[in-house]
């Protein structure tokens, strides 16, 4: 098989492989652009049923969201520990922190746990007339912004899923892992409890680690398994 790993970062170090006038439109880099290439340029199997799409963390987000709307391009799913299955809360001292950002260099000085609101922001909440970040951040003042909020809970993919069941009946298989010490665990089970209450075929495994620990190893000795099985060769 040929196992393609794109590059999906964006300025804010992730771009939750949704559509931004801002950040990209990496939704259709997955699903069309990077597929159509490496078709072009490589001995594949230019079909659905001989193509996977397997994502971890953020990647499991975009694993299930892809996954959704573009049953017509993969056949199985994978997906690791997902994050955005809910609402993403507020981080109320992280939202002080990017409120305070005025330029580039002030980004720069932004640590890596609140670079997350960053990404959603850039992604779900853009705003290409409100420099230097061009999003706009659920909090203000520290107030809430509901109009900002809602667009953030609509891009929950526990809050679409209903809207895409036909389409994740057409996958051959989908399989969900997640670790006991994860505390995206909780979600990883509403997706499989979703699916098993639309009567979609899933696995489940919850295995003993945490959100990083045991990602090499899943991905060794239960990812390319399963799409060794499941994918069509011919």
């Amino acid at each position: 098989m040929i196992i393609v790993l794109p590059d999906a970062k964006t300025l804010h170090d992730g771009s939750m492989y949704s559509s931004s006038v801002t950040t990209g439109n990496f939704e259709r880099f997955i699903a069309s652009d990077l597929t159509n290439y490496i078709d072009a340029h490589y001995r594949t199997i230019p079909q659905r049923l001989s193509r996977g799409l397997v994502g971890h963390s953020m990647g499991g987000y975009g694993a299930t969201r892809i996954g959704m709307k573009h049953a017509d391009v993969f056949g199985s799913l994978y997906i690791m520990s997902p994050g955005g299955m809910s609402p993403r809360p507020v981080n109320v001292e992280n939202a002080a922190l990017l409120e305070a950002v005025k330029t580039r260099a002030d980004l720069a000085k932004v640590p890596f746990t609140a670079r997350g609101q960053l990404a959603a922001a850039a992604a779900w909440s853009p705003n290409p007339n409100k420099p230097p970040l061009f999003l706009d951040l659920p909090t203000e003042a520290g107030q809430q912004r509901p109009d900002v909020l809602a667009k953030w809970k609509a891009n929950a993919a526990l809050a679409f899923i209903d809207q895409y069941v036909d389409d994740l009946r057409r996958y051959t298989a989908i399989s969900i892992d997640v670790g006991d010490e994860d505390r995206l665990r909780e979600d990883s089970a509403k997706l499989h409890d979703a699916l098993d209450r639309y009567g979609i075929k899933n696995g489940f495994d919850v295995y003993a680690g945490t959100h990083t620990s045991k990602v090499a190893d899943r991905f060794q000795n239960h990812v390319l398994p399963f799409f060794s099985r499941h994918l069509s060769f011919r």
